[in-house]
């Protein structure tokens, strides 16, 4: 069972629930043997949904829960009211080791609440933060925080620059990945109180290649692997990134119906502006992993469709193989004992 990457998915969360992630499920063993999904949520429910398809039978099992969490509930009376929820079974299996993975595209909140009491943080990791992989110019980059952490200090955003340092490195093979704080310009006096703070303390860290500060419209272009800020602007960065890629594309689909000439030329950029969405296709990617927790956390978009759950699922193959919590794990222990040895 060591080859096998045990992945617990919430069927019930999300928007799509449990139709899309169901599908998602059944997409990722279909592609790969060495993964077992276990779906949780209601069984009547699930079994109906599973069976519209023809998949590994041995890959899938349902995990029964009666309860399910809401978008709008509060995130700490619905994990600690609904012990029976989707969400709260399935973490306490990655809790117990039996399963190696947790995949959510239901509540944020009661995902990070859960990520934290459940699944429990690693010592010395102050705040664990959502890291999603976005599309830019030169590939990827890395965005930490993107929605944990509204009120974060200096020595957070020093930490998840040296856990996006890791995950960049090993689980997308960058090597020594640059590093940026999310600033209003390139001089390291300007900024809000937080990056003034925090800036002098990623230039004193050793172990990150840090290169100072990239504005927001850098960021598109891929000019730094891994973009550090706290999650408000993280946030902000992030719905700002989808909502002008996919307006982007509205407008070039209309523009390439407009004229008869259009039309023709739009036939022959067909496949190249086909294979170029496809690499600023957010989902290609999967979710954000909820980086510095003892067990893996991933969330997925609300809206998540089975592309999107299924390459979630995947991903978690990577993250079990790099050992990413243990690298995590070690590079803050090492951090801990260098402070305690200048002490």
């Amino acid at each position: 069972m060591s080859d096998i990457t045990r992945v617990a998915l919430d069927a019930m969360g999300g928007d799509n629930a449990p139709a899309e992630i169901v599908k998602g499920a059944v997409e990722a063993v279909q592609q790969r043997k060495d993964i077992q999904v276990l779906l949780t949520g209601r069984e009547n429910v699930i079994k109906e949904e599973l069976a519209k398809y023809t998949y590994p039978a041995g890959q899938i099992r349902i995990i029964n829960a009666t309860e399910v969490i809401e978008t709008a509930e509060p995130p700490v009376k619905a994990i600690r009211g609904k012990k029976d929820s989707s969400i709260v079974v399935a973490m306490k299996l990655v809790k117990d080791g039996e399963a190696d993975a947790f995949v959510s595209a239901g509540s944020t909140g009661a995902v990070l609440v859960g990520g934290q009491v459940l699944v429990g943080r690693i010592k010395g990791v102050e705040r664990p933060p959502l890291a999603p992989l976005f599309p830019t110019l030169k590939g990827v980059s890395l965005l930490i925080d993107c929605g944990a952490n509204v009120d974060a200090r200096p020595s957070h955003l020093v930490q998840f620059a040296k856990m996006g340092s890791i995950y960049m490195e090993s689980v997308m093979g960058k090597k020594n990945p640059t590093v940026g704080i999310v600033n209003i310009g390139a001089e390291e006096e300007k900024g809000n109180a937080l990056v003034k703070e925090t800036f002098p303390l990623l230039k004193a860290c050793k172990d990150i290649n840090f290169v100072g500060s990239v504005e927001a419209r850098e960021i598109p272009y891929g000019n730094v692997d891994v973009i550090v800020c706290e999650a408000f602007v993280g946030n902000v960065i992030l719905k700002l990134y989808e909502g002008v890629g996919g307006t982007l594309i509205k407008k070039i689909k209309s523009g390439m119906m407009s004229s008869l000439r259009s039309k023709i030329g739009a036939l022959l950029v067909k496949p190249a502006l086909k294979a170029t969405m496809k690499d600023f296709d957010a989902s290609e990617y999967g979710g954000a992993p909820m980086l510095g927790l003892k067990g893996l956390v991933v969330k997925t978009h609300g809206s998540s469709t089975s592309k999107e759950v299924c390459n979630s699922i995947i991903q978690c193959v990577t993250f079990k193989e790099q050992k990413i919590n243990e690298k995590i794990k070690a590079a803050i222990q090492e951090t801990q004992d260098e402070e305690k040895a200048s002490e």
